[in-house]
């Protein structure tokens, strides 16, 4: 996409804005649930859709975007706009990647992954754990695999993954989680694995009732 075109957007959103009467009515809060919905359906779009898809669905991720940045420009105490925000991107990408743009090396995913965390821990070092930033509204099973790697990082252990049969929701939470130390174990996307079985899973039902 242009700058053009991007300028175009976020002219139209703008104009949307200030002459929709519903979106006029909308804040950060009441576009919340649009924004997991349209998350969801990128999701879906790059797993099972077309490219045609996937480009719609990319395009209704940037409109919340550019909904958020226009509603934020409108703040009284602290406005800011979708050329600050993406000003704020170019700057931190610039900064976490400095094996591009300065002269550190790193010629395998490791090493980079070394130059962006010491550049985010640079940017964040007001935060006292490592479990800072981690978003609790994330779908657990996600949010399980991301806290499994935040302890790794300080000598936590999640239990591994026990084959007998759980005798308690208790006793469950732990072999779920024994799964996602199994996952992570092995470099697998424990979230994923799931949604791809149960589309399996939907295709039999759909299959089932058509019989």
């Amino acid at each position: 996409m242009t700058d053009d075109a991007l300028r175009q957007a976020a002219d139209t959103m703008r104009t949307v804005r200030a002459h929709c009467a519903w979106t006029r009515t909308i804040d950060h809060r009441d576009l919340v649930p649009y924004l997991v919905e349209e998350s969801a359906e990128v999701i879906d779009a790059v797993e099972s859709g077309t490219r045609a898809d996937l480009r719609e669905e990319l395009g209704d991720l940037l409109w919340q975007v550019l909904f958020h940045a226009e509603i934020a420009a409108g703040d009284p105490d602290d406005p800011f706009d979708i050329d600050d925000v993406a000003r704020g991107l170019t700057e931190k990408m610039v900064r976490r990647h400095p094996h591009v743009f300065a002269d550190a090396v790193a010629s395998t995913p490791e090493e980079v992954l070394v130059h962006w965390n010491a550049a985010k821990a640079a940017e964040k070092h007001d935060r006292t754990s490592v479990l800072d930033g981690v978003s609790e509204h994330m779908p657990a099973l996600a949010l399980a695999q991301k806290v499994v790697g935040k302890a790794a990082q300080v000598g936590v252990s999640a239990p591994h993954h026990r084959l007998a049969d759980p005798a308690s929701e208790s006793e469950l939470g732990d072999a779920l989680l024994g799964l996602v130390q199994l996952a992570r174990e092995h470099g697998w996307d424990a979230e994923r694995a799931l949604r791809e079985r149960l589309r399996t899973l939907r295709a039999e039902v759909r299959a089932a009732e058509g019989a």
